[in-house]
């Protein structure tokens, strides 16, 4: 039976515990039993084998299989460059990974230190590590929570339980009982480990300790949850395969044809068989992408993003939902006055945040608080029946205390009636504080004419139970109380949380402020209206969010109301329904995953719940970022696509297990980091849009020259130094692309995208082809000249880099022009790029010692000019074929097909 359910007396049997607490004895016959209090480490990978795990991946692996090919044809050089690009590669994994470690580290530093128990009928001061169920655990104000407790005594407790259940406000504790199915935020009687106690005392016995625990069950959630790997590694996965297979084949078929068919000798067309596969192979593909993941890590880390993972970059640029958790993501974690309930008038509190900055009015109309009493005699009640304190240190301000209590201080001082003049005008001699079980509090005070005020605030219903009257406009008024509770509904309608403020102007009857003075005689003074309000760069990011054809979805442990009103405030959910934790609780897996595409906003959700939603999204095809800030968030941020944790309000297990962690907690960073991501998309295709059709195009050179028994175009050799020269210095540049314009209109790619989609297909044969046309006819067209071979070739290597540089200024758009100031000069390292490769293949034809390794020779300023117009060919087709696609329709939509 849960023990949310028992009442204290049923716990207390059922755990053989007595009022004097566990005898020494019981502790050390139960730690036995159960074990210390603490949440048991995983077990981890030594160091070593962590490492060499970086190196199971399919990226490296092309990498390695380059880096072999390249040895083997002694290319010593190039060996050497992708060996290190290996080793940076693992490097960097092994240094940023293990987060799931440090996620459990986190929560298991969260558990207290210490406990005050009763034991023998002694309090004393013990290791939280030593606590076992049936210990009696006295609570203060300002302690952790020690354990899992079930409360027999209270006295005005309230604790934080916002980093487990994403509440906002402090949950008021009693020891009743609940029914079987509550929430968790719901269970009076039950305080958990790790959550903080805001006021008050109370003591409770230990039903539940360790890894039994509701956190021990989060941290087990972590240890089982596996973490996904994104969508552009699953579409490199899958093209490095298909691209190795196909290059086995063509290899293969073309050895076959080589020597059964024309005739060549077997030796010779292993040679060339072996350097068609390495023109063939992507070399440049891993290193282009860890460049340009790291380039969009330095990018996003100046926008106050910092990325833990690097594959994280380019994930963020294909989601299709993000899911956020309400509290201190997308709102303010700041309670906030927002409306005031007067007989007759209704006023709207400007500002937001705990900043005493903001003006009430009527209908946007400013209006000045000397001309409505009823307002004036409600801010003053609101400010001395008043515990908390609103303090500001370094431009910043901050409550202390209970969040709803300093969401009043702060309309005080919007209004000019500030807590320092208040004690100082209103002196306070008495006070009733806050209970649960008679839900208000009262102060006494004495005004400056010496008369006696009794201010009270509480529940509505409560307070209504007090008054006689209520404070019109110019005098007191019979209450009223049909219209009152018509506006108490209206208002809680909008997701406001409501209090009912009241005086009385009298002395209490026994010259201490007691029960029987608050029976009956109040004034009514007004209803107050208190929110989370939302961040309003927030509501921006959202709409940003939809424009770019992004879901996003609200997930709270709050009230349903709140959610829904919060949500719609945001543009989240607006006419759709929302739906709770525990009618989640009650769908199989095929229904919530019909659920969660239609509903927007979820309330009341726990850990489970947030973590069978992301899962749910993920079963349906969508790629999905989780940002959050609690300890209950961090299984759903483990398990999404992209877990986006928050820097400043976050808890320390959430950004360890996420994947990016936002430095100033700004809900539109995530909008800045999805274009980061979506550039380096962009980027990534544009180099696999640059790469291929140079290889292909030197395939299709030595496959034709096969195949038609010509004189060989390329040598081994000469293909290493094109694929050296083009994919080291021209491929890089790419990497350094700003974003196009009109990145965030388009709608999110596909996650099951190919990398190379149909137009794509397209695009790598055409230029392939025309790569080839310009090189093998400027070499067979020499040949017939009467050119010797070398020189032959050595116009036609210079043929295919010349076609490449050309290319690249092509491939900064894919379907842009690049006939213009900002497409030739846009790009500097694009500049720099194509600078350094024209030495180089100066070097190539005229300089002796390469002249010797590659067989190359001296060309004229003729055979230059040649040269130079095979690569126009490739530069002017590739714009003319982009013009076309422009300017049809029908041509567009295959291209987005």
């Amino acid at each position: 039976m849960p023990w949310h359910t028992m009442t204290p007396a049923d716990t207390a049997q059922a755990l053989q515990t007595g009022d004097q607490g566990l005898s020494e004895a019981q502790v050390r016959e139960r730690l036995a039993a159960y074990g210390p209090n603490r949440l048991a480490p995983p077990r981890r990978r030594g160091p070593l084998l962590r490492f060499f795990m970086q190196f199971h991946n399919i990226l490296l692996y092309v990498m390695l299989g380059a880096a072999c090919i390249t040895a083997l044809l002694g290319h010593w050089v190039d060996t050497g460059v992708l060996l290190m690009a290996v080793l940076i590669n693992a490097v960097i994994g092994f240094i940023q990974e293990g987060k799931a470690e440090s996620a459990l580290d986190a929560i298991r530093a969260m558990l207290s230190p210490h406990a005050m128990v009763l034991r023998g009928g002694q309090r004393r001061e013990i290791d939280a590590a030593d606590l076992v169920p049936g210990d009696r655990v006295l609570l203060a104000s300002g302690d952790r929570v020690p354990a899992d407790l079930r409360l027999v005594a209270v006295k005005e407790l309230r604790v934080d339980e916002a980093a487990l259940t994403g509440e906002s406000l402090a949950s008021e504790k009693s020891t009743d009982t609940v029914s079987l199915d509550a929430p968790l935020g719901d269970r009076e009687g039950m305080a958990y480990s790790g959550t903080l106690v805001v006021s008050g005392q109370a003591t409770g016995i230990v039903v539940a300790t360790g890894s039994a625990t509701e956190l021990g069950k989060i941290n087990q959630m972590l240890s089982g949850i596996q973490s996904l790997t994104t969508p552009l590694l699953r579409q490199v996965d899958r093209f490095g395969r298909v691209l190795a297979l196909a290059i086995v084949v063509i290899s293969a078929a073309t050895f076959v044809l080589g020597t059964w068919w024309r005739g060549h000798a077997p030796s010779e067309m292993f040679m060339m068989v072996v350097a068609l596969a390495a023109a063939a192979i992507p070399e440049g593909l891993p290193a282009i992408m860890t460049v340009t993941l790291a380039l969009g890590v330095q990018r996003m880390a100046r926008r106050h993003a910092i990325i833990r993972r690097l594959p994280a970059v380019e994930a963020l640029g294909s989601v299709t939902v993000i899911c956020s958790d309400k509290t201190g993501t997308l709102t303010r974690n700041e309670m906030t006055v927002q409306r005031v309930v007067c007989a007759g008038h209704v006023f709207d509190v400007g500002g937001v945040g705990y900043a005493p900055v903001g003006d009430c009015s009527i209908d946007g109309r400013i209006i000045d608080m000397a001309h409505y009493p009823a307002l004036a005699m409600a801010v003053r009640a609101g400010v001395l029946c008043n515990d908390a304190r609103l303090n500001e240190e370094d431009g910043l301000w901050h409550v202390v205390g209970d969040p709803t209590e300093g969401a009043l201080l702060v309309l005080g001082g919007k209004t000019g009636f500030t807590q320092a003049l208040g004690e100082q005008a209103w002196p306070r001699l008495d006070s009733i504080p806050f209970e649960s079980e008679h839900r208000f509090m009262a102060t006494w005070h004495r005004d400056s004419d010496g008369d006696a005020w009794i201010f009270t605030k509480g529940a509505p219903e409560r307070i209504l139970d007090m008054c006689s009257a209520q404070l019109g406009h110019h005098a007191e008024q019979p209450l009223d109380v049909d219209t009152w509770r018509r506006m108490a509904t209206d208002t809680a309608a909008q997701g406001l949380r409501l209090l009912a403020l009241a005086c009385k102007r009298a002395a209490p009857a026994s010259g201490s402020l007691a029960f029987a003075d608050m029976e009956s005689g109040f004034t009514l003074l007004a209803l107050v209206g208190i929110i989370d309000p939302p961040r309003e760069e927030a509501m921006r990011a959202v709409g940003e969010c939809h424009h770019a054809g992004i879901r996003v979805k609200m997930i709270t442990g709050d009230h349903v109301e709140t959610a829904r009103a919060i949500g719609a405030q945001l543009g989240i959910g607006v006419g759709k329904p929302a739906i709770t934790g525990a009618e989640v609780a009650m769908m199989d897996d095929a229904a919530l995953r019909r659920v969660a595409m239609e509903v927007d906003v979820f309330a009341r959700a726990s850990p489970e719940h947030k973590l069978r939603l992301v899962k749910a999204l993920q079963d349906d095809g969508q790629v999905v970022a989780m940002t959050g800030d609690g300890v209950n968030d961090a299984p759903a941020l483990k398990r999404a696509d992209v877990g986006v944790a928050m820097g400043m309000k976050g808890t320390e297990a959430a950004k360890e297990a996420s994947d990016m962690v936002l430095a100033d907690d700004n809900f539109a960073t995530i909008a800045s980091a999805v274009r980061e991501g979506r550039a380096v998309y962009d980027n990534i295709q544009k180099f696999v849009l640059f790469m291929l059709p140079t290889n292909g195009g030197e395939a299709m050179v030595v496959i034709a020259a096969i195949l038609f028994e010509l004189a060989l175009p390329l040598t081994a050799a000469q293909v290493l130094w094109i694929n050296m020269v083009t994919s080291s210095t021209l491929g890089l540049a790419l990497a350094f692309e700003p974003a196009e314009r009109g990145i965030m209109s388009r709608q999110p790619r596909p996650p099951g995208e190919a990398l190379l989609s149909g137009f794509f297909v397209w695009r790598v044969l055409m230029v392939s082809l025309l790569m080839m046309t310009g090189a093998l006819g400027l070499f067979l067209w020499e040949l017939q000249a009467g050119t010797s071979l070398e020189t032959a070739r050595t116009m036609a290597v210079n043929a295919v880099v010349v076609a490449e540089m050309f290319y690249l200024l092509n491939s900064r758009f894919i379907l842009a022009p690049v006939l213009s100031r900002q497409g030739l000069t846009g790009n500097r390292v694009i500049l720099l790029a194509l600078l350094a490769c024209i030495p180089l293949q100066i070097a190539f034809t005229h300089a002796p010692i390469l002249q010797s390794i590659f067989d190359s020779t001296a060309l004229t300023m003729l055979e230059w000019a040649k040269v130079l117009g095979a690569g126009l060919l490739v530069f002017c087709v590739a714009e003319l074929e982009k013009s076309i696609i422009r300017r049809s329709p029908l041509a567009a939509r295959l291209v987005h097909a």
